[in-house]
C-alpha cells in the first residue's frame, strides 16, 4: 500500500494545524525550518519523536506502539486495523491526537509514522517482539504445557529471555528443555548465545482475545475529600509563618556561626544536626530550609581558601520585611529550585552521603516537574485534599509515562511533602496562595497570604509559670520586644514563650532598662503580671552593669611615660580620641591601622605589635566578599502565536522558492573573485525590468534559506524587494546572500 510522505501532508494542511503542531511540538522550531522538507526531516528525527511522546498519556502511547506492531513505520496501514486491536476501547481521540503531533500522518486507510519511533519509543512495541511472517499460521494449543508456559512467561513480555540453551540449536529428536524444543520448533528465534526472543506472530497468537496484553485504558481513580477552602488557607498561612520563623532562625544562627563548605560542597552532617537541634525540627525539614535560603540568595558561599556558608546583602530586607512577603520569596524559590532536596541523606552510587547543597542534587528539570504535580492539583477544586500522594502519583504517571525518570513517583511524594513545609500546600490540597503563586507569581501571592493571614494581636497572656502566651500573629513591634525578652518554647496557632533569667538579662544587654520591661507587660497583657515576673525582673536588674567593659580599638604602649604625655599633648591625639588609662597605655576607639597611619604622619614611630609582642604587618589586603544572586534555571521560552504564524509563512515561502525554476545561478564564492560584483549587477538588473529573482541567503539564525524576490532597491549593503510568497517588502543585507538566479518563468 502506497502512502503519502510526510512532507507532502504537511504541505497539505492549513497554517492553523502547522502554528498547533509547532506549538505543541517547541523543538521543531528552532531554529526555524527553510521549507516543509526541513521541517517533515525534523519530525522524524528520534529525538525530536523521544521529547513529543513526554506528554502523551498512556493509552495514546499504546496506540502509537499498536501501530508500529502493525509496522506502519515501514508501509502504510488501514485506521481500522488499528482499532480491531484495541476491541471496544476507542482510540479516535488517540489517534487524533497523534495525528496532531504529526506521529502519524495520511488518510485513515493509509497512516504512517516515523521510521525512528520504534527506536524511540519501544524497540519491543506493546511487549512483542520482531517480526517472523512464516509464523503467521502457527497453532501453538497442541503444544506440550512446559512449553506453552515459557510461551506465556515471553508473551507477557518483554519478549527476550537469557538462557544457556540458546548456546546451540539441537533438533526437535535431541531437544531436552522446552527451551531447545521451542527453538527446533521454530517457535523461538535464537538471537546470539544466551538471548532467544519470542516472534511477533507466536506471542498474538499466546494472547489470544488480548493481542497488546493489558491496556490501561483510563487514567487511575483519585480519592479526594473535599474541605472548606478556608481552613485549607489558614492552615497553609500557619505553616507559611512557621516557614519564616525558621529561616530567620537560620539566618541569625549563621551569621553568628557560619558553617564550613565541604570540599565537596554542600553542608557537612554535623552542621546539619546542630541546625536541626537549635531549630527544633527533623533533619529533613532543616536540609530543606538550607537549600531555600540559598536558592533564593539569602545565603551563598564566601569562596576563597576556607569558604563558609553566609548570610548576603539581601538578608537584611528579607529580615525586615512583612511576613506574606518573607514567604513569598522563600515559596517561589522552592518552586523554581532546581534541585531535588528529597535525595538529601541517601548515597550515590559511590557510597557517598548526599548533603544539602551537594552538586549532585542538581536536576534542570525539577522545577517543570514540581509545577506539573502542583498544576494537577490546582486542577481540583478549592479545598479539595488529595488522600493518598501515591494515588496521584500513580494519576501522573499515567498521563505522562515517559517523564520524570526513576525518581518519578518519588518526585510527586517528595512534592507533596515539601509544598506542605512550605506553606503552598496544606491538608493535601493546594492553598489560595499556592494557586496564585503558580498562576500570577510572588507578588500577587504576598497579597493573598496577606488576605488569609489572621489580623496581628496587639496584646498578649502573662502567666504564673513565667510562660507569655500569644494567641495570635503579635505586631511587629510586640513580637520583637517579646522575642527580645523571652524564648519560644513552641509555636502554632497560639506561640508560647517563656522568660528567665538568661532572657531578661538578654533584654537589659540591648538597653532596656527594669522600667521598660515592666511597662512593656503591664501594658500589654491582658492578664495580670505574676509577682514571680515583677521579682525576676528586679533581680536581674539588681546583678546587671555592677561589671563594665567598653570597647577600645587599639591601644598604644610606651616604657617611657615622657613620650606617652607627648603623644597625648599632641593635636593628633584629640582628633584620635585617645585616652590614658594607666601611666604608660593609651587606648582609642579607632583601628590601630589608622591611629599609626595619623602617628606617623605627625612625626612620631610607632610599630604594631599581635598578643605576643611580635611586630605585625598591617597593610590592607582589600578582599572582599559579594553577595550572589538568586540560583534559577533558565526555562525555554514558548514562541507566541504571532512568532508561530510567521514561523509558517516563512515555511510556506521556503516550499515556493523549492518548486521556483531559475535560470543559470551566480554565486558568492566566499573568496576573492568575481562572484559578489556579479551578484550585485543580477540583482541591480532585476530591478531595473522589473524581473523576480530566487535569493538563497544565510538568516539570522545561520540557517540557509531560499526566497523568491522581486526587488525594488539594491544598495547601502541591502536588497530591498517584495517576497513574492508574502506579498510584503522585505530587507535582506547583501552579505547574507550566497545565491541568485533570474527566475526562467517571470515575465520579459
Amino acid at each position: 500500500m502506497s502512502g503519502t510522505t510526510l512532507a507532502e501532508w504537511l504541505r497539505a494542511q492549513e497554517d492553523p494545524a502547522l502554528v498547533a503542531l509547532l506549538r505543541a511540538r517547541p523543538d521543531l522550531a528552532t531554529p526555524p525550518p527553510a521549507d516543509t522538507a526541513v521541517l517533515a526531516t525534523r519530525i522524524g528525527s528520534r529525538a525530536s519523536v523521544a521529547r513529543a511522546c513526554e506528554d502523551l498519556d498512556t493509552l495514546t502511547l499504546t496506540v502509537l506502539e499498536a501501530l508500529l506492531v502493525l509496522d506502519a513505520d515501514l508501509a502504510p496501514v488501514d485506521a481500522k486495523a488499528v482499532r480491531a486491536l484495541f476491541g471496544k476501547t476507542d482510540v479516535r481521540p488517540a489517534l487524533r491526537l497523534l495525528r496532531a503531533r504529526a506521529l502519524l500522518w495520511g488518510p485513515d486507510d493509509a497512516i504512517s509514522t516515523p521510521p525512528a519511533s520504534r527506536d524511540a519509543v519501544n524497540p519491543f512495541p506493546c511487549g512483542l517482539g520482531r517480526s517472523v511472517p512464516g509464523l503467521a499460521d502457527v497453532d501453538v494449543d497442541d503444544l506440550p504445557e512446559d512449553e506453552r508456559r515459557v510461551l506465556r512467561a515471553l508473551a507477557a513480555g518483554p519478549p527476550v529471555g537469557q538462557t544457556k540453551d540458546a548456546a546451540r540449536l539441537v533438533p526437535l529428536e535431541g531437544a531436552t528443555t522446552p527451551i531447545q524444543k521451542l527453538l527446533a520448533r521454530g517457535l523461538l528465534v535464537r538471537r546470539d548465545a544466551q538471548t532467544v526472543e519470542l516472534p511477533r506472530e507466536v506471542g498474538l497468537k499466546v494472547r489470544g482475545a488480548s493481542p497488546l496484553g493489558p491496556v490501561q485504558a483510563r487514567e487511575p481513580a483519585l480519592g479526594t475529600v473535599a474541605r472548606d477552602p478556608s481552613t485549607v488557607d489558614h492552615t497553609g498561612g500557619g505553616a507559611a509563618l512557621e516557614l519564616s520563623r525558621h529561616v530567620e532562625a537560620l539566618l541569625r544562627g549563621w551569621s553568628d556561626e557560619p558553617p564550613a563548605v565541604l570540599r565537596s560542597g554542600g553542608v557537612g552532617v554535623r552542621e546539619l544536626r546542630k541546625l536541626a537541634r537549635d531549630l527544633d525540627v527533623d533533619e529533613r525539614r532543616a536540609a530543606l530550609l538550607v537549600e531555600l535560603v540559598v536558592n533564593a540568595g539569602l545565603v551563598a558561599d564566601s569562596d576563597g581558601a576556607e569558604p563558609e556558608w553566609v548570610p548576603t546583602t539581601q538578608t537584611d530586607a528579607w529580615l525586615v520585611a512583612a511576613p506574606e512577603h518573607r514567604w513569598a520569596t522563600l515559596a517561589q524559590a522552592w518552586v523554581d529550585l532546581p534541585r531535588l532536596p528529597g535525595l538529601i541523606g541517601r548515597r550515590d552510587d559511590r557510597d557517598r552521603l548526599l548533603n544539602p547543597l551537594a552538586p549532585e542534587l542538581n536536576r534542570p528539570a525539577a522545577p517543570r516537574d514540581r509545577r506539573r504535580v502542583l498544576e494537577a492539583l490546582a486542577a481540583l477544586e478549592p479545598g479539595t485534599s488529595v488522600t493518598d500522594p501515591d494515588e496521584l502519583a500513580a494519576v501522573l504517571a499515567w498521563r505522562a509515562p515517559r517523564r520524570g525518570g526513576r525518581l518519578r513517583d518519588e518526585l510527586v511524594r517528595w512534592t507533596v511533602e515539601e509544598g506542605t513545609a512550605v506553606g503552598v500546600l496544606a491538608l493535601g490540597a493546594l492553598t489560595a496562595q499556592g494557586r496564585t503563586l503558580l498562576a500570577e507569581g510572588p507578588a500577587a501571592a504576598a497579597k493573598r497570604l496577606g488576605d488569609a493571614l489572621p489580623a496581628p494581636v496587639d496584646h498578649v497572656l502573662v502567666q504564673a509559670d513565667l510562660t507569655v502566651v500569644a494567641p495570635g500573629r503579635l505586631d511587629p513591634e510586640l513580637a520583637d520586644e517579646i522575642a527580645l525578652v523571652a524564648d519560644v518554647e513552641s509555636a502554632g496557632g497560639a506561640t508560647v514563650y517563656r522568660v528567665h533569667e538568661g532572657s531578661v538579662r538578654r533584654a537589659f544587654d540591648a538597653g532596656r532598662s527594669a522600667a521598660d520591661l515592666h511597662e512593656l507587660f503591664r501594658a500589654r497583657s491582658r492578664t495580670p503580671v505574676p509577682q514571680s515576673l515583677t521579682y525576676l525582673i528586679d533581680d536581674a536588674a539588681r546583678k546587671h552593669g555592677r561589671l563594665r567593659g567598653g570597647a577600645a580599638g587599639s591601644f598604644l604602649r610606651c616604657d617611657d611615660p615622657v613620650l606617652v604625655a607627648e603623644v597625648l599633648a599632641h593635636p593628633a591625639a584629640e582628633r584620635l580620641e585617645l585616652r590614658r588609662i594607666a601611666p604608660t597605655v593609651l587606648v582609642g576607639p579607632l583601628p590601630l591601622a589608622e591611629v599609626l597611619d595619623a602617628l606617623r604622619a605627625a612625626g612620631f614611630a610607632p610599630a604594631a605589635e599581635g598578643p605576643d609582642g611580635r611586630v605585625l604587618d598591617l597593610r590592607e589586603g582589600g578582599r572582599r566578599i559579594a553577595g550572589k544572586g538568586r540560583r534559577r534555571t533558565a526555562q525555554p521560552t514558548t514562541p507566541s502565536d504571532e512568532q508561530l504564524d510567521e514561523l509558517v509563512r516563512l515555511v510556506r515561502a521556503g516550499d515556493r522558492a523549492a518548486t521556483t525554476t531559475g535560470g543559470a545561478r551566480v554565486s558568492v564564492p566566499g573568496h576573492l573573485g568575481a562572484g559578489p560584483s556579479a551578484t550585485l549587477d543580477l540583482l541591480q538588473r532585476a530591478a531595473r525590468l522589473g524581473r523576480s529573482v530566487l535569493v538563497d541567503f544565510v538568516d539570522g539564525h545561520g540557517t540557509a534559506a531560499r526566497r523568491v524576490i522581486t526587488p525594488h532597491v539594491v544598495g547601502g549593503g541591502v536588497l530591498e524587494g517584495v517576497d513574492v510568497s508574502y506579498g510584503e517588502v522585505r530587507r535582506f543585507p547583501l552579505h547574507r546572500i550566497t545565491s541568485a538566479a533570474l527566475v526562467e518563468d517571470d515575465g520579459a
